[in-house]
């Protein structure tokens, strides 16, 4: 496997080398798109969320807001338990108010409409959190509770979207060429939404590997609105990287060895900002690709869990094509380190990222 051959074969990337490098690409980013408020925004983001998750670990171990591990985990990760978790409140809570900052000096419906959707999902993470904590166990919602309130916020949010007529139908692939969806607009953004959130949540299974990912790809959602230069978007693009910083603040106190987790209430909510984002500003194309880590963590399961039943029918013994899903914790039973597997997995998101860029100026 490609991404495995790549795992021990360059150099170190950490939290510093991360940061800088995100830093440096949105200073080159504010010449070029001549506006400050780019590393403006990201920096001061950022360090709210340094303060702010500083601090809040204080209150979440007050609270006993700590984490549950599950029985089935890599053995390594049992001394991971107790530590504090529900971290997402700490990018959330200073997101929302930005949003309801611009949404009061623009009286904008698009953006009073994106606030209302990632409420929803980060009270729906919240409460799932909050469970997992009362009853002892890695267990909040059950699936299939949990899904039907993702699909009630993600319906009311297309359909008040659809009907404000902030959706186009016409998804832009190049210069040259759309694609035209018609009514399967409805299912692309619902899959979106919801699989985004699901996703991310799938991914948020070592330290700093959701985190890191996030800030990298809400770079790469940022520069491609920027790319597009409509003045009515560029909100967006800022909105984005005020994510990337939130995200990499949080990231120094998530990264490995984790001081604090985000839980479902940062995951869940992650993964919805991102497809909420993609349908008000079109940018399907590009999202697909700078998040393929997150699709291949999706993947990883909907192969597994269904190569199990398939075989389980034809054999009457399950079987798997990975030792364990997400496929992150498959290498972990490799013997790979866990911070070296978060590692070589950001190192993929940025070539993705890249990937997307360059494929969005060329074609």
């Amino acid at each position: 496997m490609i991404l495995q051959k790549m795992i021990g074969k360059t150099k170190s990337l950490n939290f510093s080398s991360l940061f800088f490098l995100i830093l440096f690409s949105l200073i080159i980013n504010s010449f070029l798109f001549k506006n400050l408020q780019i590393i403006n925004i990201f920096l001061t983001f950022f360090f709210i969320s340094i303060v702010i998750t500083k601090y809040g670990l204080k209150i979440l171990k007050k609270f006993n807001l700590l984490q549950n591990i599950r029985d089935e985990v890599s053995p390594q990760h049992f001394n991971k338990k107790h530590t504090p978790t529900m971290g997402g409140i700490f990018i959330f809570l200073p997101f929302l108010l930005l949003l309801l900052i611009v949404n009061n000096r623009f009286d904008s419906i698009e953006v009073i409409t994106l606030f209302f959707c990632i409420l929803g999902f980060f009270i729906i993470g919240f409460i799932d959190d909050y469970l997992s904590i009362t009853n002892k166990k890695n267990i909040g919602f059950k699936t299939h509770e949990k899904f039907i309130l993702q699909a009630l916020i993600s319906i009311l949010f297309i359909g008040f979207a659809y009907q404000s007529n902030l959706i186009n139908t016409t998804i832009p692939i190049s210069n040259d060429w759309s694609l035209e969806t018609n009514i399967l607009i409805f299912p692309i953004c619902f899959i979106t939404l919801v699989g985004l959130s699901n996703a991310v949540n799938l991914t948020d299974g070592l330290d700093g590997l959701a985190s890191g990912c996030s800030s990298i790809v809400f770079y790469g959602l940022g520069t491609e609105i920027f790319i597009r230069g409509q003045k009515d978007l560029i909100i967006y693009g800022l909105i984005s990287y005020a994510m990337s910083g939130l995200c990499m603040g949080f990231l120094k106190y998530n990264k490995f060895p984790a001081k604090i987790f985000m839980g479902d209430t940062g995951s869940l909510t992650i993964g919805a900002t991102l497809g909420s984002i993609a349908i008000l500003t079109n940018s399907f194309f590009t999202l697909f690709i700078i998040s393929g880590i997150f699709i291949l963590e999706t993947l990883s399961v909907i192969i597994q869990v269904g190569f199990f039943k398939i075989t389980k029918r034809i054999y009457k013994n399950g079987r798997r094509v990975f030792l364990m899903a997400p496929i992150h914790h498959h290498f972990e039973l490799k013997g790979i380190k866990e911070e070296k597997i978060v590692e070589k997995f950001w190192k993929v998101n940025i070539l993705l990222v890249l990937l997307g860029i360059v494929l969005k100026i060329s074609l």
